[in-house]
């Protein structure tokens, strides 16, 4: 990645913005110049992550598809350029749980919502030559994508890391899609095993952090690098739809995330799920 210039004027919309690697991100991007979209689900944290950096909070449930709809809308109204969009929204949820759109939780808010936003707010991507970066995880090595179960109800949950795993996998797998069916340049990574409030309602995280005394990873600082650097003035010196792990381009993947007519048909699931065309035209 070769640095840009120290002015960043451009328009970037991070999800997920709230606490957490998302915030360390919009205020070291808006402290470089950038307007900076804080999208967050908890009101209070949100406002207060803008007003720190001077931007403007969205707040949005992406359990809710018309939400997300909402907030596109409300994003293309505010913004006549957008030169980044980082998906970095999304969990792992402990128990599975159904969303009001019938979707399970962990596959809706870490590959449905963001999917859909994209799509939506793509044509201005496009405009203004953005980029897309999402986050995603070494988790997807054990993601294993099934097509007659992606809402994962005839697999056992199992605190929710096989949905997790799996979502992650499904990001890798649109982010190569998007690359491969637009000129956007869209990027996927995995920032690190980050020290911050992620997975808290899982017993599992629970006990690695009383057991580490909550030093089980890196900070959010240095996990946030990844992304302020992706989403940031810079020359990504990659293909457009390669995953970094960290800041390593080309990292490990499962192996579906190499098979391209298992991704094709992904992203056209994906695009009639949400009521989309799967065609960008």
């Amino acid at each position: 990645m070769t640095s840009g210039s120290a002015h960043d004027p451009r328009t970037i919309i991070i999800t997920g913005a709230s606490s957490g690697i998302g915030k360390k991100a919009a205020v070291a991007l808006a402290a470089g110049g950038a307007t900076v979209a804080v999208v967050g689900r908890n009101p209070e944290r949100t406002r207060a992550v803008a007003e720190e950096v001077g931007g403007i909070a969205y707040v949005c449930d992406f359990d809710r598809l018309d939400a997300v709809r909402e907030l596109a809308q409300k994003l293309l109204d505010a913004h006549p350029r957008i030169d980044a969009l980082a998906n970095n929204a999304g969990g792992l949820v402990s128990q599975r749980a159904v969303t009001a759109d019938g979707f399970e939780r962990t596959l809706q808010s870490n590959h449905l919502a963001p999917f859909f936003l994209t799509r939506l707010l793509l044509p201005r991507i496009l405009e203004s030559d953005g980029r897309v970066i999402s986050t995603s995880s070494a988790a997807n090595m054990f993601g294993r994508v099934r097509l007659d179960d992606l809402n994962w109800g005839k697999r056992p949950w199992l605190g929710g890391w096989g949905a997790y795993g799996t979502s992650k996998l499904l990001t890798n797998m649109f982010i190569s899609q998007l690359a491969a069916r637009s000129r956007v340049k869209a990027f996927a990574f995995h920032p690190g095993i980050v020290t911050t409030s992620f997975g808290m309602n899982s017993a599992t995280m629970r006990v690695v952090s009383s057991v580490t005394n909550g030093h089980y990873g890196i900070s959010a600082d240095a996990g946030a690098v990844p992304l302020i650097q992706l989403a940031g003035p810079t020359t990504i010196g990659v293909p457009s739809g390669t995953y970094f792990d960290q800041l390593k381009p080309f990292g490990r993947q499962a192996p579906q995330a190499k098979n391209t007519m298992l991704a094709e048909v992904v992203w056209e699931r994906t695009s009639e799920m949400v009521g989309l065309p799967a065609s960008l035209d």
